[in-house]
């Protein structure tokens, strides 16, 4: 269900369930887990998409419909909450290649990564007051903040669908082009050039720096401009910049 394709330094994963339009799985997402808990030592960006003209339709209700048990709810979302953080926090930065239904869950899925590339047939939804049920994936935390409470209260109280230049202006996606695939590689490429440890500090960061209160967010940027600045590739960078040359990063 989950195919993984890794040509160099990229995986592409690519959600296949396009007779459920890519709907999420217990099974699927076991994979999507196995993967970021131990991603190939050669893999240095992932891209994540969807098959069938489809991102992600959500939550398999087929599945959920069985889970009307608080404690397995209850467990089985923490159990998103600690894959998702995998995908963020894991150190592997991940470009994801949005197209059709970024729905519910696959809307959960696709920010927790940290690039966000939408071609027009995009759209963004959150209709889980249509189902009586309420998000448990980690949007109220990862959509709530780049888009705010209240904007999220009225997309989950009127499951409105917001189209791709919708998402865009909301920062849901950070590009919207007529072949995501095609410019989520070409992102993909640029960020596995870059020095591994700036990459790795940048994840770990920044979302953390914007939980924190000013004085703590300024004395962690210290911190991560010290360890980056002083380090070999920073060195590199820095030496190739005055050579006027590509940097050669270390692997």
């Amino acid at each position: 269900m989950l195919d993984i394709e890794i040509d160099g330094a990229i995986a592409t994963l690519t959600l296949n369930r396009p007779d459920k339009r890519n709907a999420m799985s217990d099974g699927l997402f076991a994979q999507i887990d196995a993967f970021f808990r131990a991603p190939p030592a050669s893999v240095k960006v992932a891209i994540l998409t969807g098959a069938g003209g489809n991102f992600c339709s959500g939550l398999d209700l087929s599945e959920h419909a069985e889970r009307m048990d608080a404690e397995a709810v209850m467990r089985h979302s923490r159990g998103w909450h600690a894959t998702l953080e995998r995908v963020q926090f894991g150190g592997l930065p991940v470009v994801s290649a949005l197209s059709g239904a970024v729905i519910g869950g696959g809307l959960e899925i696709a920010t927790a990564t940290h690039v966000r590339v939408a071609d027009p047939t995009a759209y963004f939804q959150l209709p889980e007051g249509r189902r009586g049920i309420f998000i448990g994936g980690g949007a109220s935390v990862r959509v709530g903040r780049i888009i705010g409470a209240d904007r999220m209260t009225e997309m989950m109280l009127t499951g409105r669908k917001y189209d791709a230049q919708d998402g865009r202006a909301m920062g849901l996606a950070h590009y919207v082009v007529d072949d995501a695939m095609a410019k989520a590689r070409e992102l993909a490429e640029q960020i596995a050039g870059n020095a591994p440890l700036s990459n790795y500090i940048m994840i770990q960061a920044l979302a953390r720096i914007d939980d924190m209160g000013r004085s703590d967010g300024f004395f962690t940027e210290s911190l991560c401009a010290a360890i980056t600045q002083t380090s070999s590739d920073a060195r590199e960078g820095l030496t190739a910049f005055l050579q006027k040359r590509d940097p050669r990063f270390r692997e």
